[in-house]
């Protein structure tokens, strides 16, 4: 299958500032669809600027074929077109990977975000056919999401500028720890291109090196606050800024004081907006961390004591 429609700087456009990499709210085990859609409202009514479902912070690789349609199903109604809807989309396997893009485009998803194939470990020109497999089966744009901490890969320049080549990779979400890389690719990607931090707490240090945003796991805790500090960056309100980030930062090192998702589930679940249940091998955090990540939504002025 060949591209039917190309993929516009408008629609490029569409992907920048706060976007949450959204959790996946459970009730008895299953997915909590009415949870689930109470999110979605809440993110569109708070501005937050886009909505990442199945990705790792929303427990993507724990889910069956079947929750995965419901998620991205209930989300895209629930959105009613109103914010960008992206799917996580990834697996070691190229074939399984196209076939999630394929169906996300056909659900109704704005974009996908597909992750380096993990566990296999290929070479680069196996991670570039990957992903020329992916645009070459669907028209829906793609967003490549970097994350050597889990994936093991760490795509270099060079690699991350000619994916970009392929006509439909928009961008790149990048969870490393380098933050010269925006930079750096900014010199070699010409077209219109997205550059996402995945990384809560360096994502102020990514804007101020080129980025356009954060794909957010603190969003899911303070959506408000993150979009804020992304308009007082692109608007040069640089005090306001300056407070946003100061004022986030305890709060991204407490999220992540355990694997993620699972500090942040306590955290929503002290919001109401969500029961503090996890997929196994994910459990709850221990009682040190609850203490920990409640007084610093109390201080962050989230919740009250």
């Amino acid at each position: 299958m060949h591209l039917t429609n190309p993929i516009t700087l408008e629609s490029i456009n569409m992907f920048t500032g706060s976007i949450v990499a959204l959790i996946t709210p459970f009730h008895q085990g299953q997915v909590d669809v009415e949870a689930l859609r109470s999110l979605v409202a809440w993110h569109i009514q708070e501005e937050t600027q886009g909505i990442v479902l199945c990705g790792c912070t929303g427990e993507g690789p724990l889910l069956t074929a079947e929750e995965r349609r419901q998620i991205l199903s209930t989300s895209v109604k629930a959105a009613q077109g109103r914010i960008p809807i992206i799917m996580g989309c990834s697996s070691p396997s190229t074939s399984e990977a196209v076939e999630m893009v394929q169906e996300a485009k056909k659900l109704g998803a704005d974009a996908a975000l597909v992750v380096t194939p993990y566990f296999v470990k290929p070479m680069p020109e196996g991670i570039f056919q990957h992903f020329q497999e992916i645009s070459k089966a669907s028209d829906l744009p793609i967003i490549i999401y970097n994350h050597p901490g889990r994936a093991v890969i760490d795509l270099s320049v060079p690699l991350l500028a000619r994916l970009a080549a392929l006509p439909t990779i928009i961008g790149v979400k990048d969870s490393g720890s380098d933050l010269r890389r925006p930079l750096q690719l900014r010199q070699v990607i010409s077209k219109p291109f997205c550059f996402f931090s995945g990384d809560d707490p360096t994502a102020a240090g990514y804007l101020a090196k080129g980025g356009d945003g954060c794909i957010s796991v603190t969003a899911n805790v303070a959506p408000k606050l993150c979009q804020e500090m992304m308009r007082a960056w692109h608007s040069q309100n640089m005090q306001t800024f300056s407070d946003l980030r100061d004022r986030l930062f305890p709060l991204h090192e407490a999220l992540l004081l355990e694997t993620n998702p699972s500090p942040l589930k306590y955290a929503v679940s002290l919001l109401g907006k969500c029961r503090n249940e996890l997929r196994l091998p994910l459990v709850p955090v221990s009682q040190k961390t609850e203490q920990q990540v409640y007084e610093t939504m109390v201080n962050v002025g989230l919740v009250k004591k």
